[in-house]
């Protein structure tokens, strides 16, 4: 497959090269280069089934790429979810997944984790380290549902906010790790068009404060709105890179979504060039009905032809 490439100048955040997944005889991504620059927001977009979330799980660890190298900032990532996270990469999933009864707040401490250092004595003793730990990462919490809007229900259940504050919220959790490169998995599906601008101007503000993004969407006009680049991918390969002007005029693009036309000017077999090319083909069934019919004709000229004799032989 032919692949686009834009050049940029800002430093590499993330770098996969040849990366591939095979499952038993099925291959679900193939080959696929990407890389994201600082401050860069990249979109990932492809029909149902083209491999996104698989890729999205080789870049994180929770899938062990069959072949390929994943690199966060010039150095190889660990093949292990939380170490990827601890390294500085967060992402978000297609389905929610949060503590449902667990409190907004406390949500976001979860995201915490690979950012504090105290360990399990440490938290049954409640020393004075602890303590001051703790109240350090409640109040990067409250920052964090603050720049998401969410800070006025910081004690609610999780379980009980609309679903676009439940997306919120799984944002502003794997941001709580502080990550250099936050990748988001569909952040819009099931969003009204208000909450979609709202996750658009979110997405905005978390590359403003030097976060890379990384998203898949298949809302194209918050892609295309959104992204510096975006990448196609196509039964697990690339099909094309480039901005958001450069994919949107590539055919293979439109095909993969809505694919290709069907050929009408496909002639029957036959000598090409005869007036027979454009007749339609005689059903087979009147051509069976003919030929019996024909054969019937036969048999009874040839019985009427013999039996005046024998009628003439029985007569007195």
């Amino acid at each position: 497959m032919t692949t686009t490439t834009l050049g940029t100048t800002n430093a590499t955040v993330l770098e996969a090269s040849g990366v591939t997944m095979r499952f038993g005889g099925l291959t679900a991504v193939r080959g696929v280069d990407l890389t994201v620059g600082a401050g860069e927001i990249v979109g990932l977009i492809g029909p149902n089934g083209a491999g996104k979330t698989t890729f999205f799980n080789c870049l994180t660890g929770l899938y062990v790429p069959t072949e390929g190298t994943v690199s966060y900032q010039g150095t190889r990532l660990s093949r292990k979810p939380h170490l990827v996270t601890q390294a500085g990469v967060a992402r978000t999933f297609q389905n929610i997944r949060l503590f449902a009864n667990m409190t907004v707040l406390e949500n976001v401490l979860v995201g915490r984790h690979t950012r504090t250092k105290e360990g399990l004595w440490s938290a049954l003793l409640r020393g004075p380290g602890f303590k001051k730990a703790e109240r350090a990462s409640e109040q990067r919490a409250m920052e964090l549902l603050d720049f998401t809007g969410l800070a006025h229900k910081r004690d609610h259940l999780a379980r009980n906010l609309p679903y676009g504050e439940q997306r919120k919220l799984e944002i502003a959790r794997a941001l709580a790790s502080d990550p250099g490169l936050l990748l988001l998995d569909e952040p819009t599906a099931g969003m009204n068009p208000q909450e979609t601008r709202a996750t658009q101007d979110l997405v905005l503000a978390i590359r403003d404060q030097g976060t890379a993004v990384l998203v898949i969407e298949h809302d194209m006009r918050f892609i295309f709105n959104l992204c510096d680049r975006v990448a196609c991918l196509v039964q697990g390969q690339k099909l094309i890179e480039g901005t958001a002007d450069v994919v949107q005029a590539d055919e293979r693009v439109v095909a993969a979504y809505l694919g290709t036309p069907m050929d009408d000017t496909a002639e029957t077999t036959g000598p090409a060039g005869t007036a027979d090319d454009d007749a339609p083909p005689e059903p087979p069934a009147a051509t069976e009905t003919a030929k019996a019919e024909s054969a019937k004709a036969g048999e009874s000229a040839e019985t009427g032809e013999s039996a005046e004799p024998a009628e003439t032989g029985d007569t007195p």
